[in-house]
């Protein structure tokens, strides 16, 4: 088929296994195997170790269509918890960081699950400062500035808050603070990986 001819030819392996791509974008086998976990009040698709492929082949390879095929079992997760959602919404970028790349994945995916919930998306935050990546750091050396990240709208209920990956959780806690700020009176929590599942408690 054509598509197989095409990322043969650019080289593209499937992002879940590193093996050879039998289907668009993931190969049968990864697909099949997608499924998403629930930890108190996050949901999720894996632990870094077993998707981060996935996630870095959105992030980074600008592979936009794994974006609904990770979104379907987030999406299934999310209904089965039974939340009571009134709306969804991303971790935002800087914009020096979204013009360099062109898009901000948490608000692609975010975007994504919205449809897929029939809920309204809506960019409720705006990351005020900025600190350097540090996705090795435990969570004892992450200490983000309260004002990380303000609120530029008013919103009421329940709220999901999507990012790609749960390092340590102090950005998600950051951004969850904005958000009840905003008006929420409870913030779930999306993720597509964990590396740290000491982070899916309750964040100190």
């Amino acid at each position: 088929m054509l598509w197989g001819f095409l990322e043969g030819l650019l080289g593209h392996t499937c992002p879940g296994c590193g093996g050879k791509l039998d289907a668009p974008l993931l190969c049968s086998t990864c697909r099949q195997g997608l499924k998403a976990f629930a930890a108190g009040e996050m949901v999720y698709l894996g632990l870094y170790g077993r998707v981060g492929g996935m996630v870095r082949a959105l992030k980074y390879g600008r592979r936009f269509g794994l974006a609904p095929l990770l979104a379907e079992p987030l999406a299934e997760a999310v209904l089965a918890q039974g939340w009571g959602l009134s709306g969804v919404t991303a971790i935002p970028t800087l914009l020096p960081r979204l013009v360099v790349r062109g898009y901000n994945p948490p608000e692609l995916l975010g975007r994504i699950l919205a449809a897929r919930l029939g809920l309204p998306y809506l960019r409720v935050l705006r990351r005020a400062r900025y600190t350097p990546s540090q996705p090795t750091r435990g969570r004892a050396r992450r200490r983000l500035p309260e004002d990380l990240f303000v609120p530029v709208l008013r919103v009421e209920g329940s709220w999901l808050l999507v990012d790609d990956v749960l390092t340590s959780g102090a950005t998600f806690f950051r951004a969850k603070e904005a958000l009840l700020k905003a008006g929420a009176n409870r913030v779930y929590g999306v993720f597509l990986a964990v590396r740290d599942p000491g982070a899916l408690g309750p964040y100190r």
